[in-house]
């Protein structure tokens, strides 16, 4: 029997390895290639994930079949995309807000009958997964200086993913103290300061590359992305717990579903923004 559970491990692994390397290479391609084929890419897992949550969202009955739903989702990642790619005005955003109130509009006649819950269940929605995958596409822009290569959002996944491995490999090999046990149990804090301190190494690097931050500035990227991205982790632990359910989804074979790779880079996103937004 150990060989076997051995080669189930190996299956795994190599699984979790290939899809993780396919995603970064989507991910890390469309930045590259340019900011519509990052806009479209965000855009699609963007709806892929809306569905995600309004089906573990503890609303009854659930949303996941209104149409609504995934109709503003998708107007308010555009506004907020186009916006942030300066393709709309800023006065545009004034939409986002009016969707808010249109999806109430829609519940009330909503058969059998309308819930306070679903239109929670949207809000919570549009706030969480829409709205942080639309400022994602500002950072095209946002913090570039006069460099055309954008430094910032490829920072902000790799620096993601670094938190995320290296907590991973720090905490499987010497940790011993559980960060949050209740929502977590893998989490410990020798790995979270192990992804910590080498997602400030990482940010140390881009600094090397890219003179649109100072060092200090670069750090103080670091910092905000780390912790932010524990707080993601953290929150959809919370979602799926209260939901009962292992992985938010399947897209990912031996990842789960969009939620489970965006949850901390969602979470970082809005975070970055409004850092950038005041140097």
């Amino acid at each position: 029997m150990q060989p076997k559970k051995k080669d189930n491990s190996l299956k795994e692994f190599v699984t979790r390895s290939l899809t993780g390397l396919v995603f970064a290479v989507l991910v890390i391609g469309s930045i590259i290639w340019s900011p519509w084929a990052f806009f479209a890419l965000m855009g699609g897992f963007a709806m892929i994930g809306f569905s995600e949550f309004v089906k573990l969202f503890p609303s009854d009955p659930k949303p996941s079949g209104t149409i609504i739903y995934y109709f503003l989702g998708l107007a308010v990642y555009a506004l907020v995309g186009l916006t942030g790619m300066n393709v709309l005005g800023f006065s545009n955003l004034l939409l986002v807000v009016l969707s808010f109130f249109i999806l109430i509009a829609v519940e009330l006649f909503r058969q059998p009958k309308p819930s306070w819950m679903q239109i929670a269940a949207g809000f919570s929605a549009l706030i969480y997964i829409a709205i942080p995958f639309g400022l994602m596409n500002s950072l095209f822009w946002i913090g570039s200086g006069n460099i055309n290569f954008p430094w910032i959002l490829l920072a902000l996944f790799i620096l993601v993913w670094a938190n995320d491995v290296f907590a991973y490999l720090v905490g499987s090999t010497i940790g011993k103290h559980k960060l949050y046990e209740k929502l977590s149990p893998g989490k410990t804090w020798e790995g979270s300061i192990g992804g910590f301190i080498f997602t400030l190494v990482f940010a140390w690097i881009f600094s090397r590359f890219a003179s649109n931050l100072n060092l200090t500035q670069w750090l103080w990227l670091g910092v905000i992305i780390s912790i932010a991205a524990n707080l993601g982790d953290l929150a959809e632990s919370l979602l799926k717990r209260n939901a009962g359910v292992k992985d938010a989804g399947t897209l990912f074979p031996g990842h789960g579903g969009v939620l489970d790779r965006f949850d901390a880079v969602l979470f970082a996103t809005p975070f970055i923004f409004f850092y950038l937004y005041t140097l």
